[in-house]
């Protein structure tokens, strides 16, 4: 039977937009690298991690999925066919957070805000508890 291993995201700039993700969503952060995983870049041939190909965003208590965003050549040119489902209970508030550190707002529809990311990934954001 399978397992889910992680979301992935493609996109232009992986470790920035993992860094977008990991700051929006509550509980995660970008993984730390440890000399292994600086030596494998190293033999890559990436001295920076910001140049890094592969990036995690994992949750900070171990509990829910890992995030992979990866690096690819092609910008994004259509609709999502998958999207994160978010939920707040300042919904407002969330927008505005969301739109003053890079998002868009799409489109809403009833209490459901459809944004995308800085990237153009797009995700949905609704009012109420989970």
């Amino acid at each position: 039977m399978a397992r889910l291993a992680d979301i992935v995201f493609d996109c232009e700039r992986p470790a920035s937009l993992a860094r977008w993700w990991a700051a929006t969503l509550d509980g995660y952060r970008v993984a730390p690298y440890d000399s292994a995983e600086l030596a494998k870049l190293r033999d890559m041939g990436v001295f920076d991690p910001e140049d890094d190909p592969s990036v995690v965003v994992e949750p900070s208590l171990g509990e829910g999925p890992r995030y992979l965003f990866k690096g690819v050549p092609e910008p994004k040119r259509h609709k999502n066919r998958l999207h994160l489902d978010l939920r707040s209970d300042d919904l407002e508030a969330e927008v505005t957070r969301f739109v003053d550190r890079g998002a868009v707002e799409l489109y809403r529809i009833d209490t459901n805000v459809t944004m995308a990311d800085p990237e153009g990934n797009e995700f949905c954001i609704n009012s109420g508890a989970v």
